[in-house]
């Protein structure tokens, strides 16, 4: 299935928490001098116009990424500062017109010896990413499946590993394909680290998730989510993450940024956190 297209929903609050994490957990690793393998299973095309008629149509940056600019000043954490600045290299006025897809953050903080490898399926999107990636050797473009590819991939040649993996879950048995395809993963490189985006929606399907990871062999993953105060009827009341193997003290440094973040006048959230499975 292959309707969907990030370009309406890229900037809002989902992302804000997706992107946070991101680029918090890629810091926390570089914190080492060895070499890390990133991979992006649903890379998107990498850059949005929020300018354009597709992010205009359903407008959720306004609530999302447009309000942490216009509130930055806000945001005393040393984590949001680095954030941000990609954001502003593009965006130098009040609004931000370019928002940068998960790729592009990853691409932003590549050293000399890491690596990117970006998934995209859908055609149009992923020759937008091909394009973008052209001019880069450090970055690898793979128009296919990207959770049957990461499989394929592992283990990286590189000695450590950071994979984002958030599909758009169109497909009920996605959440249960997520969860066998990162036990899969993980039982070949137990080392890695795996961040898991999933929306929260009416009747929380999120749940087979959850229950499914649970019943595998694997061990220490963090959960983050942020949930509405005023939920729309439809659609996603709130956004979740899980962490596999989170460098020590991550979990504490995003629950401080997004509840900076919270308040009615940024994201007008509530934030939560607890181990979905210990160590």
């Amino acid at each position: 299935m292959l309707s969907y297209l990030h370009a309406f929903h890229a900037g809002n609050f989902a992302d804000v928490q997706k992107h946070a994490a991101l680029v918090l957990t890629l810091r926390m690793m570089q914190a080492k001098p060895s070499a890390i393998a990133l991979f992006d299973t649903h890379a998107g095309s990498a850059r949005y116009d929020l300018s354009g008629e597709r992010a205009r149509k359903t407008a959720e940056a306004d609530s999302g990424i447009q309000k942490i600019w216009c509130w930055r000043e806000k945001l005393t954490s040393e984590d949001w500062s680095a954030l941000l600045k990609p954001v502003l290299a593009d965006n130098p006025g009040d609004r931000v017109t370019r928002y940068p897809g998960s790729p592009a953050w990853m691409r932003h903080y590549l050293r000399d010896q890491d690596r990117l490898c970006a998934w995209e399926l859908h055609p149009a999107e992923g020759q937008s990413l091909v394009d973008w990636a052209s001019s880069d050797a450090s970055v690898r473009v793979i128009q296919d499946d990207g959770l049957a590819g990461l499989v394929k991939q592992l283990p990286p040649a590189q000695p450590r590993l950071l994979t984002l993996i958030d599909p758009s879950y169109e497909v009920k048995q996605d959440y249960e394909t997520v969860a066998f395809t990162l036990a899969k993963a993980w039982r070949t490189c137990r080392h890695g680290v795996y961040i898991v985006w999933y929306p929260i929606l009416p009747g929380e399907p999120h749940q087979r998730l959850m229950e499914s990871l649970c019943d595998s062999q694997i061990r220490k993953v963090y959960r983050h989510e942020i949930r509405l105060r005023q939920a729309p009827e439809r659609g996603m009341s709130g956004s979740g993450l899980l962490v596999v193997n989170p460098p020590w003290g991550m979990g504490d440094r995003l629950n401080e940024m997004m509840s900076e973040a919270s308040s009615p006048d940024l994201l007008d959230v509530t934030v939560s956190d607890d181990w979905l499975i210990p160590e």
